[in-house]
């Protein structure tokens, strides 16, 4: 895309301070990162915390990263087989990516019972676990019990909802069978239950009452709430289109924040011109996924000579780019982030480390004693004129006990994913009314 021009508000370089992520979290970074107030108090719309799926554990920040990247390749792999099922006609059977790296608090019966839900943008179904289980995994919370609740009430076969499901049959009740690949799966009767989210409670919300639940991931919460653009996500049932996120950084146990409703809209009036909008795009054989236009990349001041057609969605589904919350990194297709990869390693001046002691595709040898380093900018430009500017810690991770500072990007045959570390510190607003989604740099940890 060697047409498109380089933002100018951007520098071609920046300097890197070497107090790096995994070093501590007083980081700093020569680009801005903005906070903007929200009324959080509005009546039409919710806010609830998130929390990273290891944040309980005792992990050092850079074994978290390397347990989220080891996750976030799996969930590659998922995405890759929901696009093989779709395009292959021999294949029958439908997969979901499943898992995710956010776990989202809330409460379901009457009276409430709490647990906690991995957060999915990538799938829809809302699952928990339930009584009287035939197999289920350990779970931080005791598994929900429907007798023990006045407002649970099995889903009738006929329901819009039953028929919108990718596997279902008619016995008890309205029974699914959700599969999310390498034989995780949860398979129970479709019910309906009032959920509560901090001090809002809604009654009659569609979820999967799970009673032979089997695959690793999900053991860090008591189910999933789908957040996609299926019939049977949260934000489509709960008939508020449109939902905001702000992830704090993967180094950091600040908690990040799900907006949900009139809550999760941009004060314009406030954000000046640093709100970046793009339409979202609709795949048919994968209308659960956020799809966006990535138009091109720039890498200091060189706008990478990557063909038109290397991220454009196929006719059979194949292709094109998605955000993604539960994805760490980001993953590009391999010819694309072989010219990012390149241009670094130029740009960049660095010897390149190649003991790959941290698993990312492209690190370099940080001199000895420096406290800071210039690295090369980094810009997504996205459809509708939407130039992202990413922070340096949103591409660049650095140890300077190890020595090492890398790339947070992969590569990947066909689909491309903009990770979460990309999106830390920004206001990530999806409009599902208007099929737009914004970016807005902010101070996650106090939104």
């Amino acid at each position: 895309m060697a047409s498109l021009p380089p933002p100018l508000t951007s520098l071609p370089f920046l300097t890197l301070a070497l107090i790096l992520i995994f070093v501590t979290p007083a980081f700093s970074i020569s680009r801005r990162a903005l906070d903007h107030g929200h009324d959080h108090l509005m009546k039409d719309g919710f806010r609830i915390t998130l929390k990273h799926v290891d944040s309980a554990g005792n992990f050092t920040k850079f074994e978290r990263l390397e347990r989220a990247m080891k996750r976030g390749r799996h969930r590659l792999q998922k995405f890759s087989q929901m696009v093989l099922a779709a395009t292959d006609t021999d294949m029958k059977s439908t997969v979901f990516p499943g898992n995710g790296e956010f776990l989202m608090k809330l409460s379901i019966g009457t009276p409430p019972e709490s647990y906690s839900a991995i957060l999915d943008t990538g799938s829809d179904l809302i699952w928990t676990q339930c009584k009287p289980c035939q197999q289920c995994y350990d779970q931080p919370t005791p598994v929900f019990d429907p007798k023990k609740s006045s407002s649970f009430s099995k889903m009738a076969c006929s329901s819009d909802l039953c028929s919108a499901l990718p596997t279902s049959s008619c016995g008890d009740g309205c029974e699914y069978l959700y599969s999310y690949g390498d034989y995780s799966s949860t398979q129970g009767i479709l019910a309906t239950e009032t959920f509560t989210f901090g001090k809002v409670s809604v009654p009659k919300i569609g979820f999967g009452c799970g009673e032979d639940n089997e695959g690793s991931g999900f053991s860090q919460g008591a189910g999933l709430v789908g957040l996609g653009r299926g019939p049977l996500s949260l934000v489509t049932q709960l008939g508020k289109p449109k939902f905001s996120y702000c992830l704090t950084s993967i180094d950091e146990n600040k908690p990040s924040t799900l907006l949900i409703g009139s809550q999760a809209s941009v004060n314009t009036s406030s954000s000046g011109g640093d709100i970046k909008t793009t339409p979202l795009v609709k795949n048919p054989s994968q209308p659960s996924f956020y799809y966006l236009s990535l138009e091109g990349i720039t890498v200091g001041s060189t706008n990478l000579p990557i063909k038109k057609s290397t991220f454009a969605l196929n006719a059979d589904g194949s292709g094109g780019l998605i955000i993604d919350s539960g994805t760490t990194i980001t993953y590009l297709e391999d010819s694309a982030f072989a010219l990012v990869k390149k241009a670094f390693t130029s740009q960049v001046k660095l010897p390149v480390d190649k003991s790959n002691s941290i698993g990312l595709d492209l690190c370099f040898t940080l001199p000895s004693g420096a406290s800071s380093v210039e690295i090369p900018a980094l810009v997504f430009h996205f459809a509708g004129g939407a130039d992202l500017d990413l922070p340096g810690e949103n591409y660049m991770i650095a140890d300077s006990s190890l020595g090492v500072m890398c790339l947070a990007m992969g590569g990947s045959s066909g689909m491309s994913i903009f990770g979460n570390v990309q999106q830390q510190n920004m206001l990530v607003v999806h409009d599902l009314d208007k099929e737009t989604l914004s970016f807005l740099p902010t101070q996650c940890d106090k939104l």
